[in-house]
């Protein structure tokens, strides 16, 4: 028996919109919150959908999330733009953003945008994807809670520490990938979790540092990086540049200030574009186009080209819904009494 639910995207909105605004999140941000959850289930991402909602209500019972903070969008050098988020999940923080990052790329070719205090309990692509679709190159990185154990060891010390990447197609939709340095989001693990299957072989260890498929075990020891020493390398790239570079916590730091709500990480995320017009003048649309000759020869010899099935699945989704487990529906909607 399938116990999954079927849902239209207009009911997973209706959901996410009534239990977030029940628990007294404002106006703006419950439309950019439901926005990134409703991208999560359209493009085949259940791990980053309103499974979300329960991370989120845990930020709010705990207090460790502004329910209404504007954010402070700062002008600070020719390439380079702040955003303040007070304290509020991120979604809306980014948004507001979003123009001043675009607007500089193309002013002066490569652009910064730091989000500051902010919670994070979304997936990247749709910022990157977003950039993409204004004709840039986009970059997205963003540390979490220190779930991760460094390779070799055995401690929890890094974040899942996702990084993003989005390139514009002329007339397509943009290439783009998304995806943790650990060997699994953390999503993906609580999932299996909650199922009561195992995990693929190397996602995590035990407390004891064992190796194991359990997932309960690696979440009460640590997840791992994924390829060894060469995703430990990426995790702590990602702790750098859009932790301390960036002015905000680490991994370390977020899961201290947690204080075991299991709510969304707290810090920030760095952002860049990069506009190829500016970068190769009237030889962009050339050299844009030697870069379909490359995603071409992928799909040509039959290998997957990231971000096709993503849009494979918002094709189907916007068609005939989304299916999600009968429990977890039960559960969020429970969330409204």
């Amino acid at each position: 028996m399938d116990d999954r639910v079927r849902l239209s995207l207009d009911e997973v909105r209706e959901l996410v919109t009534a239990v977030m605004s029940r628990h007294g999140l404002a106006p703006a941000h419950v439309e950019a919150v439901a926005d990134v959850m409703v991208a999560g289930e359209r493009d085949g991402g259940g791990s980053h959908g309103i499974f979300r909602v329960l991370m989120c209500l845990n930020s709010i019972r705990a207090g460790k999330v502004s329910l209404d903070a504007e954010p402070v969008v700062r002008d600070v050098a020719p390439g380079v733009v702040r955003v303040d988020a007070g304290g509020a999940f991120a979604p809306l923080a980014f948004r507001r953003g979003l123009p001043v990052l675009v607007q500089k790329a193309k002013a002066v070719g490569l652009a910064a945008m730091a989000v500051n205090d902010c919670c994070h309990f979304a997936a990247l692509f749709p910022e990157v994807e977003a950039i993409a679709r204004a004709g840039l190159v986009g970059f997205a990185f963003t540390p979490s809670h220190a779930w991760v154990a460094p390779a070799g060891g055995s401690r929890p010390l890094l974040g899942t520490n996702p990084i993003a990447f989005g390139w514009p197609r002329p007339g397509r939709d943009p290439f783009v990938f998304d995806f943790a340095t650990s060997a699994a989001a953390r999503g993906e693990i609580e999932l299996h979790r909650r199922e009561g299957t195992p995990t693929p072989e190397g996602w995590g260890v035990d407390p004891s540092g064992n190796p194991t498929t359990d997932a309960d075990a690696i979440m009460a020891g640590a997840m791992l990086p994924f390829g060894g020493h060469k995703g430990s390398a990426l995790s702590l790239m990602v702790e750098l540049i859009a932790g301390p570079l960036v002015g905000d916590l680490t991994s370390v730091d977020s899961i201290a200030y947690d204080e075991g709500a299991r709510g969304a990480p707290r810090g920030g995320e760095l952002l860049l574009a990069i506009d190829p017009s500016r970068m190769l003048g009237e030889a962009a649309p050339e050299h844009l186009a030697r870069a379909e000759a490359i995603f071409e020869g992928v799909v040509s010899q039959g290998a997957r080209l990231p971000s096709v099935r993503r849009y494979e699945a918002r094709a189907r989704s916007l068609a005939e819904g989304v299916l999600i487990p009968r429990k977890l529906v039960d559960e969020v909607r429970a969330l409204l009494d």
